[in-house]
């Protein structure tokens, strides 16, 4: 199993990322809130996650061994593939997630795309002994603390990260906007991770 990867960042892309590890490029599956933090050039160090299928090889990156673990964890329940568990890590964090199952609450499991009521309430369920007790005080999800910190902001970041200049990245949240404000008047918090795959399709057309 390959534990963790570091290396120069060599590319980045909408939901994936290539570290040069001793000349060799790997290409690993990020949440974009991983992606956010990564820099083209620079040095950077994920815990990683290898998924073996009979037709690939997968890996999966993580900013730390919590997130990896949990993931992990995730796919212990029925259904739960590395895809839908990658999904509800860029939704919820690694506490978020252990707060709602400890608590029951479905609400935020649903929040994540592709579980309906019935998938929450069966994940509650099956998880509830697996991901054990919160480790501290933790905002009920990603998307709640990038709303306090602004899904502007994050989308912003995630955007230059990814090598585009700063002005490409105004343009693109402003293209974006609407749909944000549109998933706020519904009374949920905009998706940096929905918004980015936008951004990026608004940035190609408009080249």
């Amino acid at each position: 199993m390959i534990a963790s990867v570091s290396g120069s960042v060599a590319a980045l892309g909408p939901d994936s990322a290539v570290l040069e590890v001793g000349g060799v490029g790997m290409a690993v599956q990020c949440t974009p809130g991983t992606l956010a933090g990564l820099r083209t050039g620079e040095q950077a160090r994920l815990a990683t996650s290898l998924v073996v299928r009979e037709d690939s090889l997968t890996l999966y990156g993580f900013a730390d061994e919590d997130e990896r673990q949990t993931f992990e964890l995730l796919q212990t329940a029925s259904g739960v593939g590395p895809r839908l568990a990658q999904a509800m890590l860029a939704v919820h964090s690694p506490d978020a997630l252990r707060l709602a199952v400890s608590g029951g609450d479905e609400k935020a499991l649903t929040a994540v795309p592709g579980i309906g009521k019935k998938g929450a309430q069966k994940l509650l369920l099956e998880l509830k002994d697996r991901l054990g007790a919160p480790l501290g005080a933790v905002p009920a999800s990603r998307a709640a603390a990038g709303a306090a910190a602004g899904w502007q902001e994050q989308l912003h970041a995630a955007l230059v990260g990814l090598g585009y200049a700063a002005k490409e990245a105004e343009e693109a949240v402003t293209a974006v906007a609407p749909q944000a404000e549109a998933v706020a008047a519904e009374g949920a918090e905009p998706q940096v991770g929905v918004l980015l795959k936008a951004a990026l399709q608004s940035l190609n057309r408009a080249r």
